[in-house]
């Protein structure tokens, strides 16, 4: 592949003054294709475009919102149709001397993973020179071959935003498909002989105040419940419904190495959602197109929480996503009992009403008791891996269970399962793609 033929990725986030001098300073070497994936606060986004604008063969794409290292170099991996050797190169780095590319090249052989600075880390992605096991490839200038780099996790939303892609190396024991570039160390950092390109070690965060990936949350509960039965070791993970992100930044708060995908179809709270994921759909769940799949496909978690009594047809959203789940994936879901007790005594008395906070909630258009849970998932290909019944303690429900003795007698049913089926107000459900 010719170096002129290589594709350059870059993610820019507030810093216009960075990106103009790394343009004009590869400009001055090469004419390769450039792609500016921005993330910029809108009035800032404007100054970038114009700059990109401002150089040849260079394509600006805005997000119109912060989307992060990591997530934008794997929109880039996904949507743009890279093929062959791809040049990843952070924001602020200017190239200093021709010759680089061919340099980086060189040392790329066609089954490498990429080529650069190795540093050694351990497994949170911090910094070990002495004594850390995990090979990080620095994405702030590294080489790589495309097919090789889609065979394996993708960069996320992290301080090291190659993490989960270097552990799974690692772990795999394929470290040696990484390839270290000594000049590429000697100029990282470096304020005095340059090889080829400048970069001062987090020029970006220092110019933008930060990584900004904890802005806080609307002030609203996490499902306990619900979370204590995601898995801790889930890699990728997708929630549907995720709302203003505050589950998503749960479960990250104790497990940040993993990518995880919202899905909210209010554009407001899809927004709140975004700094707490690595990339969120602002779509209705059951209109998502081929590209939303494809970019959850391999998925080894979904989430949904009080999702399903929602969606007019959850059979097929179970067989959609059964279809395009890693094997043996699991999903863990919250459904409210329809069976409740207090659900029950309403409909004696004619009240089918649905009122925010109860069984029967106003965005509801689906109803389930335990039975039909399990039939559900059963038949969208899931078998039943664990879960729990959520009991509150409620007043005056005592006594309405004699009469639902009473009724499940009359009809020929078993007593007391009827009153254990009456008693959970919600279920948490742990299915495992069978």
């Amino acid at each position: 592949m010719s170096t002129a033929h290589i594709p350059v990725i870059t993610v820019s986030y507030n810093s216009p003054d960075l990106i103009e001098a790394l343009l004009r300073t590869f400009r001055q070497f090469y004419a390769n294709k450039v792609y500016v994936i921005d993330g910029s606060n809108p009035e800032i986004s404007l100054q970038i475009k114009a700059i990109a604008e401002s150089f040849p063969n260079v394509e600006f794409i805005p997000f119109g919102y912060n989307i992060h290292h990591g997530p934008g170099m794997s929109w880039a991996i996904r949507n743009l149709g890279l093929e062959g050797q791809v040049l990843f190169l952070d924001s602020d780095v200017e190239i200093v001397k021709g010759g680089f590319l061919e340099s980086l090249q060189s040392e790329l052989t066609p089954e490498l993973w990429g080529v650069g600075s190795i540093q050694q880390v351990n497994e949170q992605g911090y910094d070990r020179p002495d004594d850390g096991e995990v090979a990080y490839l620095h994405p702030a200038c590294m080489l790589v071959n495309m097919d090789v780099m889609r065979q394996w996790p993708l960069p996320i939303k992290h301080g090291a935003p190659m993490i989960t892609t270097m552990l799974a190396l690692h772990r795999a024991g394929k470290a040696h498909l990484l390839k270290h570039v000594q000049w590429v160390r000697d100029d990282f950092g470096s304020e005095t002989a340059r090889h080829y390109i400048k970069h001062p070690w987090q020029g970006t965060v220092v110019r933008t105040g930060g990584y900004h990936y904890d802005l806080p949350a609307a002030d609203s509960a996490v499902d306990q419940h619900l979370l204590a039965f995601v898995p801790p070791d889930a890699q990728k993970l997708v929630e549907v419904g995720c709302h203003n992100g505050v589950f998503a930044k749960a479960y990250r708060a104790a497990h940040p190495i993993c990518d995880y995908t919202g899905v909210e179809a209010d554009p407001a709270l899809a927004n709140l959602a975004r700094p707490h994921c690595d990339y969120v759909f602002n779509t209705d769940i059951e209109q998502a197109d081929d590209k939303f799949y494809a970019h959850v496909a391999g998925a080894d978690c979904w989430i949904l929480g009080d999702v399903l009594s929602s969606l007019r047809d959850p059979w097929a959203m179970l067989a959609r996503i059964r279809r395009h789940i890693k094997p043996g994936g699991t999903v863990v879901a919250s459904l409210r009992n329809f069976q409740h007790w207090s659900m029950q005594a309403r409909l004696a008395v004619g009240d089918l009403r649905y009122q925010p906070g109860t069984v029967l909630d106003l965005p509801d258009v689906r109803v389930f008791t335990r039975g039909t849970i399990l039939d559900m998932f059963q038949q969208a290909g899931f078998r039943i891996a664990g879960g729990t019944p959520v009991i509150r303690e409620e007043a005056g429900r005592e006594a309405f269970l004699p009469a639902l003795r009473a009724l499940a007698q009359a009809s020929g049913s078993d007593p007391e399962t009827a009153v254990q089926d009456a008693l959970p107000w919600q279920y948490i459900i742990l299915a495992q793609a069978a």
